[in-house]
């Protein structure tokens, strides 16, 4: 047995936590540090919780399997049962293990590039807050260094099938559609298919393949726009469907094989349910205000553990106490009210982010049929959300758009641009506002508003939005930009991304 601290792991490997889980190169991610995640993981939840298993689960990365070989063997070191979840989006293993009120871990690096990896982790109650990412940092575990990797259980299938049903049972028929879905690599590539033709829908497969394919939904590359596009044309489809690597970010396309921005599929998906109150990050579009649908909108930093914490705040507001969505039929961590109970009076709440993953804090009841909560950004919900929204209107999902404010969102980014880099220069324009004038402001604007809850965000006269950040998952620097024309903000996005290149 040897000893590890977990931040002398961080150190030596660079592999960390970002926005969503712990991430790093695949070259990095050893057997021992994947196996020092798991324990430390381990450690943290067994102070709240009594753990006999661990849900696992894994992305299509050629390096998944591996991975996710070594937090088994852990596991199994140190006395738990594993119950191997197989290749499944990562909702679906989030779902199982709300419902079996069991920690869990997730294998995937999302949409980041697949030399680089990551490791989600999962409470029995939910997804890890940032609470216990920094226990898990300050945690120094024993891990059996020497001894061969265990070969990964027999595939439980309980997890796919439930998360597939839990949406046949709530969306109505899609008879009559004609969708094609963009599979890529997606290991949601065939759940989909599967929920879609359970609903009556005609499903074309599009863009198979073995090889990975980091589709980042926030900035979509151009040959998936023209792909989009020509498969529109071609195949006469009512929309495209696809997702990220992990299955947690929708990407949709209306008619014509135009992709629509995450977080207006949000936008349409939380009205769609009747969400009263809605937490998303401080980078969404600002028509989720305008367009008058919802109580209340908080703005958060960005990532799924800041949302949450959010739906959390905001679902109990007369209690001070540490609200957290448990299965229903789960006592609350340290007694008090269950979920059921607390569900009875709690609000219409949901979250989601700018990539389109979409996080349901209450339990929704539409034309006789239930949803219960979700609180880990999803694809597949929102994506469904707008074929019914559409098919509720007898139009296309162009139509949707019609009755929005016009706010349009762009975003792109600069790859192996370094976190410092981009920390340096956002830094610089915040304390130099003459600076962030001459360097980000639209021709003829000023500015009006300096946001800096999560990068800098800046609001002009003209309305215009620039928003700098670095990512949380790898060496890149972001850059959001809304305007009141789609055309415009691309256009944005490209000088400001063009400006700070040529500078830097």
């Amino acid at each position: 047995m040897k000893k590890v601290k977990i931040r002398d792991v961080m150190d030596s490997s660079g592999v960390t936590f970002g926005t969503s889980g712990a991430r790093g190169l695949v070259s990095n991610m050893t057997d021992e540090v994947c196996a020092a995640y798991a324990a430390a993981f381990l450690s943290v939840v067994k102070r709240s919780f009594t753990v006999e298993r661990v849900a696992l689960g894994m992305d299509l990365r050629p390096s998944s399997p591996r991975i996710a070989a070594a937090c088994a063997t852990a596991l199994h070191h140190a006395g738990i049962l594993v119950e191997h979840c197989g290749a499944l989006p990562t909702p679906a293993l989030a779902l199982y293990a709300q419902n079996e009120a069991i920690p869990a871990i997730m294998v995937t690096g999302s949409h980041i590039p697949f030399e680089r990896n990551g490791i989600k982790f999962y409470r029995p109650d939910g997804e890890i807050s940032k609470a216990d990412e920094v226990a898990i940092a300050d945690a120094i575990v024993q891990i059996n260094s020497d001894s061969p990797q265990h070969a990964l259980p027999a595939i439980n299938p309980a997890a796919l099938e439930r998360y597939v049903q839990r949406y046949l049972d709530f969306f109505p028929s899609f008879r009559g559609l004609r969708l094609g879905v963009y599979e890529h690599s997606s290991v949601a590539r065939d759940v989909i298919r599967s929920i879609l033709e359970g609903l009556g829908a005609e499903v074309t497969s599009l863009g198979r393949t073995d090889a990975f394919v980091p589709i980042d939904t926030e900035a979509v590359a151009e040959v998936d726009i023209r792909r989009g596009r020509e498969w529109a044309e071609t195949h006469h489809f009512d929309a495209i469907i696809s997702t990220d690597g992990d299955g947690d970010r929708p990407l949709i396309s209306d008619e014509t094989g135009s992709w629509l921005r995450g977080d207006i599929v949000g936008l349409i998906c939380a009205r769609y349910l009747g969400a009263k109150k809605v937490v998303v990050p401080v980078s969404c579009n600002t028509a989720i205000e305008l367009c008058g649908a919802f109580e209340t909108v908080v703005r958060t930093r960005i990532g799924s553990p800041y949302v949450i914490a959010g739906m959390e705040a905001i679902s109990t507001p007369h209690h001070q106490d540490d609200i957290r969505f448990v299965p229903s039929s789960q006592p609350s961590p340290g007694g008090g009210r269950s979920e059921r109970e607390k569900q009875t009076s709690m609000p219409a709440v949901v979250g989601f982010e700018a990539n389109g993953g979409f996080l349901v804090g209450s339990r929704f009841t539409r034309d006789g049929k239930t949803l219960e909560p979700l609180p880990t950004r999803d694809a597949v919900l929102p994506a469904l959300s707008v074929l019914a929204a559409a098919r509720e209107i007898n139009g296309r999902v162009s139509d949707l758009m019609k009755n929005l404010p016009a706010r349009f969102t762009a975003s792109d980014r600069l790859q192996d641009f370094p976190v410092e880099s981009s920390r340096r220069l956002i830094l610089e324009l915040t304390n130099n506002p003459q600076s962030l004038q001459n360097y980000l402001a639209p021709i003829g604007a000023k500015l009006v508003d300096n946001n800096t809850t999560d990068g800098l965000r800046i609001t002009f006269d003209n309305g215009e939005i620039v928003h700098l950040r670095p990512s949380g998952n790898a060496p890149e620097l972001r850059c959001y930009c809304e305007t009141a024309s789609e055309v415009r903000a691309m256009q944005l996005v490209q000088t400001v991304l063009a400006k700070i290149r040529d500078e830097h």
